[in-house]
């Protein structure tokens, strides 16, 4: 065991590297697993079964792995599974999955998840995404790489965000977000592509020109949505940063944002 402090609470049935940290009056429930170098912050509540990957920060009164809030669930065995370098700021809540779900929620790396922001059970959550303040993830959210939800943003039960995209503040989205959009309003609407946030992250000014011309395609051409597949694959031969979109749209299940 690591620097545990003498207040905390530790299961004998938890497994913690040995370098882990833990704060006063933290609760460490059977079957947690820790990775080393990550730090449980005072107050701070961790249950299991979830398994917490290297060097992670749950600062003070966040709840991780916690039962999910499903009148169905009745403390079947279900798991949170999150990676490594991630960041739960105070009092950000994340729920184990539903054995009528995935029967798991699971988190990337290297996510940063402000203040009292939700991730709900049997979410999917990638890799770099952000979860600004009082943000929420209902149950059965996915969110692909590099997502950035602002303040108050909230995502319906089984809805999609695809990777790099942009939930503007108070954004209340009902249905599914293609890759690269930014997104406003309530109902959520498309507002355009994410284009700063894909400079920040290396895409070309020419990578970036066939995005919005995909984005043309499908929010502004008035093509049906399968001619629109149709001529998001014939881009996305010429510019493979295109293929992200005809990725995604076989895999829609709440109907496209649009």
């Amino acid at each position: 065991m690591g620097r545990i402090d003498p207040r905390a609470v530790v299961s004998p049935q938890a497994e913690l590297a040995d370098d882990v940290e833990v704060g006063p009056f933290a609760v460490i429930g059977a079957g947690v697993t820790i990775g080393e170098g990550s730090r449980i912050g005072p107050h701070a509540v961790v249950n299991g079964p979830t398994t917490l990957g290297r060097n992670n920060h749950v600062v003070q009164f966040a709840s991780i792995g916690e039962a999910p809030q499903d009148l169905k669930y009745k403390g079947e065995p279900t798991r949170l599974e999150v990676g490594d370098d991630n960041v739960f700021r105070e009092c950000v809540t994340v729920h184990r999955g539903t054995v009528t779900g995935l029967g798991i929620t699971r988190i990337g790396s290297r996510c940063l998840f402000m203040a009292y922001s939700h991730v709900a059970h049997d979410c999917l959550v990638g890799d770099r995404c952000v979860l600004s303040n009082a943000t929420a993830l209902a149950g059965h959210v996915e969110l692909g790489d590099f997502v950035i939800m602002s303040g108050y943003a909230g995502v319906h039960q089984f809805c999609k965000i695809g990777a790099h995209a942009f939930l503007a503040n108070n954004a209340a989205v009902t249905r599914d977000v293609p890759p690269f959009l930014m997104v406003a309003g309530s109902p959520a609407e498309p507002k355009g592509i994410n284009g700063e946030g894909l400079k920040r992250r290396g895409f070309t000014s020419e990578q970036i020109a066939h995005i919005k011309q995909a984005y043309r395609i499908l929010y502004r051409s008035k093509l049906k949505l399968a001619e629109a597949t149709v001529a998001l694959a014939e881009l996305a031969r010429e510019a493979p940063e295109v293929q992200p979109f005809v990725d995604f749209l076989p895999r829609i299940t709440r109907s496209l944002i649009r």
